[in-house]
């Protein structure tokens, strides 16, 4: 079995905000998995969904572009190992560099765009800096005939494009604007993934109110609790930032438009940034640990 460490009962704490014993008891009957055990929980206490792992970061920028005309746009995600680095005038211009790239020749194969003197300028970059800089990610995002793509970037660490179907740039901004705040999981109901309902649905049939229920009821407690899931990870179903009165699908259309999809990139999610203890590691050196 593997060792449970106070690192991983406090991750776990602080994304189900469960105590002490009962989140290194869940995860002794996972063996360390966190994401089992936080599975385990949400079926045996009819917890909500957790927060993403605090540790789940890196640093860096993301920065968009978009056509005068709106027909497409690119979003680029650049890291760097500091926040002080990722507000470096001499960083800012070497991703606005790479951005234009992308925008001007539409390549997201990060190997390729960074052929010549785009790695030569990265390179001196790191020299002068001092910090491993790379190039992550980028997108292309092309409008359907007569539909636009909207952009925003909220402090150069979370951009967005929308895509519509009419409307206008005010109104693909303001999506792009709320999708950065409310992180939708899909754009549409019907494009949530099957597997994603269905483990829904088994968590929700296993919460402790579901014991004893006839099958009939137990199913339609559940698909009322899957339909709220769906309106709350849906952009076009989420109450507008904006105007929680209405949806985002219904702002859209009392604009003239309709809501296509949306691509959002945020620095450093999927990395797990390495946490150094100084304090530990002055301790191994001087052979007191």
């Amino acid at each position: 079995m593997a060792a449970i460490s106070a690192s991983m009962v406090k991750e776990l704490r602080e994304r189900t905000g469960l105590g002490m014993l009962e989140c290194k008891s869940a995860l002794r009957e996972t063996d360390g998995d966190i994401e089992l055990a936080i599975e385990n929980l949400r079926k045996s206490s009819g917890m909500k969904a957790a927060k993403k792992a605090s540790r789940v970061a890196a640093d860096g920028a993301v920065a968009t572009k978009v056509a005068e005309d709106g027909s497409y746009g690119i979003v680029l995600e650049v890291n760097s190992e500091t926040d002080f680095v990722a507000r470096d005038d001499n960083f800012k211009g070497f991703v606005d560099a790479v951005a234009t790239k992308v925008f001007e020749t539409k390549e997201t194969d990060i190997a390729k765009l960074m052929e010549g003197e785009l790695e030569a300028a990265r390179e001196a970059l790191v020299q002068k800096i001092g910090e491993n800089i790379s190039v992550r990610r980028a997108a292309v995002v092309e409008a359907p005939e007569g539909g636009l793509v909207g952009a925003y970037v909220h402090g150069g660490r979370i951009g967005v494009l929308s895509v519509l179907t009419g409307g206008n740039d005010e109104v693909a901004k303001d999506v792009a604007m709320h999708t950065a705040a409310a992180n939708p999981r899909v754009a549409l109901p019907a494009d949530m993934p099957e597997a994603e309902l269905q483990k829904e649905k088994e968590i929700i049939m296993a919460q402790p109110d579901m014991e004893g229920k006839p099958e009939e009821i137990k199913e339609k407690m559940a698909m009322g609790r899957v339909k709220k899931f769906l309106a709350e990870n849906s952009l076009v179903e989420q109450a507008f930032v904006k105007d929680p009165a209405q949806t985002v699908g219904a702002y859209v259309k009392a604009n003239g438009g309709e809501v296509v999809s949306f691509t959002r990139f945020e620095v450093g999610e999927g990395i797990e940034k390495i946490e150094e203890d100084f304090a530990e590691e002055v301790r191994k050196q001087a052979g007191l640990a």
